[in-house]
């Protein structure tokens, strides 16, 4: 493997930001920002660390072992921490930690966020890396999040598997005002979405981009049903 010097790290993470995710319709300065101060490369398993900066996902290994879990392209988790639309004394809720480099953008941009993952090697290697970073504002639980965690409301949610229809529960654990980003349907086609609670017993769905990503790792999702 082949050391990268913090002056090409720099290098590739103003290529990330001006050749992929800004083309991306990612205009948010905040949003931009967090990935400019975000140490995208110490959230990546050292294995493909030189990948830090592509345009793919990347293999989440941990201790030598696949998880089967990635972390989504650079362009997807700035379009998804965008559409949450955050402001600065926002509480968020993020379904699926991984390696912690979501809940790490989430936090720059928020007050506090309640991260859940379900495999206890990624929750480990996740918490490892906020600390290393120095991010105090994020909070990584082990459990299976995918109804919704706890009873706490959120001014955000973001969901970071795909799903074949947003559960209820989930919806109900937002604020009035509040909006849950998510990606739904089956492959090949998923589009992201964004539901906004208007009122205490009331929703608006928007339909913001196609893409795919991997489902939802747990046991519930199976028993989702459109």
């Amino acid at each position: 493997m082949i050391a990268l010097s913090q002056l090409d790290i720099e290098h590739a993470r103003f290529n990330m930001i001006e050749q992929q995710i800004r083309p991306w319709d990612v205009g948010d300065e905040n949003v931009l920002r967090a990935i400019a101060e975000v140490a995208r490369e110490q959230f990546v398993p050292q294995v493909h660390r030189t990948l830090a900066f592509s345009d793919l996902e990347i293999p989440l290994v941990v201790h030598g072992e696949d998880t089967h879990q990635t972390m989504l392209s650079p362009k997807l988790e700035a379009r998804l921490a965008q559409a949450l639309a955050l402001k600065p004394a926002d509480c968020v809720l993020e379904i699926g930690t991984g390696s912690g480099y979501q809940a790490a953008l989430l936090a720059a941009i928020s007050r506090l966020v309640t991260s859940v993952e379900i495999d206890s090697r990624l929750v480990a290697f996740a918490q490892q890396n906020l600390k290393a970073a120095g991010i105090t504002n994020v909070t990584v639980e082990t459990g299976d999040g995918s109804e919704g965690w706890g009873n706490t409301e959120y001014d955000a949610v973001l969901v970071t598997g795909s799903l074949p229809i947003v559960p209820d529960t989930l919806k109900y654990q937002l604020r009035v005002g509040g909006r849950l980003v998510a990606v739904v349907g089956h492959a090949p086609i998923m589009t992201a979405i964004r539901i906004t609670r208007m009122t205490a017993a009331s929703f608006e769905t928007e339909t913001l981009f196609e893409t795919v990503i991997k489902p939802l790792t747990g046991p519930r999702v199976s028993r989702f049903k459109f």
